[in-house]
């Protein structure tokens, strides 16, 4: 590949809707509680979107603060992704409603389906344009209403997501910052381990498979769990390698926040001490591939990276899917 420039994050922005599920509010709802919710998930609340609130609107709100934050007018956007596995429709794109509604009149879009692995596999996406010269500025957003999606009678799925949504604007960067490399795999023979079985064309909706709960989330969590815990250090090592960079020099590892065992999994196989690893599933538990853009714009705004800084993307998710990226953090801290 030609790299004509360096690309990297020039704003960032999140929004999560004002409903809230607690762990208390699930005790009354299946046989769990909240001792055990927060002992083996690291979970104490979760947002819940409005009924007749769609994914666009959370994709918006994240996307103006992300321009924002950027100080970019949305007629710069030369292209608008959006990873989500809880579009607005089947068509026409979420990214497509969301380039209307943001008014970026010259920006081509579509959407990314990668789960939860999907904000690093669309900022991949967004780097090789800018890149190589095609586009200057690529707005990437996850975001998620998985609460649409869940089975609130099912207490292995629905102790765990929540909605949400996480935007970034990549563009073009000075020589040294932005992103340096990226581990992008998948394992399609474990797909079954996490999937929504009927809605599709393999198993078009049926009120047979209404009645049997096809439309919701199906997880094999102790498969997933295993998967999880191995691949996560493993993409960021990955991705290290390839940039020639040791665990050491990482400032700041910022992963999918799917379960608070797996991140301290990774932690130990990376030798990352707490203070270096960003975490929020406390507030927000798992909210595929919102979780990774909000977990980074609530700490960039936080002011927790400096210029120069190495932070590490890593998510993971059904396909199965893994993502990791390692970029020098390009944007300059204003206190």
């Amino acid at each position: 590949m030609n790299k004509q420039t360096n690309a990297g994050i020039l704003g960032t922005g999140w929004y999560v809707p004002e409903g809230r599920v607690t762990n208390f509010d699930l005790e009354n709802m299946v046989d769990t509680s909240d001792a055990w919710i927060r002992t083996r998930t690291g979970i104490c609340e979760r947002r819940k979107a409005a009924a007749d609130q769609p994914v666009s609107d959370l994709a918006l709100r994240a996307a103006r603060m992300a321009l924002e934050d950027a100080n970019m007018a949305a007629e710069a956007v030369d292209l608008i992704i959006v990873a989500t596995l809880t579009g607005d429709q089947i068509i026409p794109s979420t990214a497509c409603r969301l380039q209307d509604a943001l008014g970026a009149k010259h920006a081509a879009a579509f959407d990314l389906s990668a789960a939860c692995s999907g904000f690093v596999y669309a900022s991949a996406t967004a780097c090789q344009f800018i890149e190589t010269g095609v586009y200057r500025h690529v707005l990437v957003i996850g975001a998620e209403t998985l609460s649409k999606v869940i089975d609130w009678t099912d207490r292995n799925t629905c102790v765990l997501f929540g909605d949400g949504a996480g935007a970034a604007l990549y563009g073009p960067v000075e020589d040294g910052l932005g992103v340096l490399a990226f581990d992008l795999g998948s394992d399609g023979a474990g797909g079954d381990a996490l999937a929504i079985p009927a809605g599709g064309s393999l198993h078009p909706m049926t009120e047979q498979r209404l009645h049997a709960g096809d439309q919701f989330v199906h997880m094999d969590g102790k498969a997933v769990f295993r998967f999880a815990v191995r691949i996560l250090g493993e993409t960021v090592e990955k991705s290290l390698g390839r940039c020639g960079m040791t665990k050491e020099e990482i400032d700041h590892l910022v992963p999918h926040q799917a379960n608070i065992r797996i991140l301290e999994a990774a932690e130990k196989r990376l030798r990352l001490p707490r203070e270096k690893v960003v975490v929020n599933i406390e507030r927000y538990g798992n909210m595929s591939a919102a979780s990774i853009p909000v977990a980074l714009s609530e700490a960039a705004h936080a002011h927790r990276f400096r210029k120069g800084d190495t932070i590490a993307l890593a998510g993971f998710g059904a396909g199965l899917t893994w993502a990791s990226c390692i970029m020098k953090w390009a944007k300059e801290d204003i206190l």
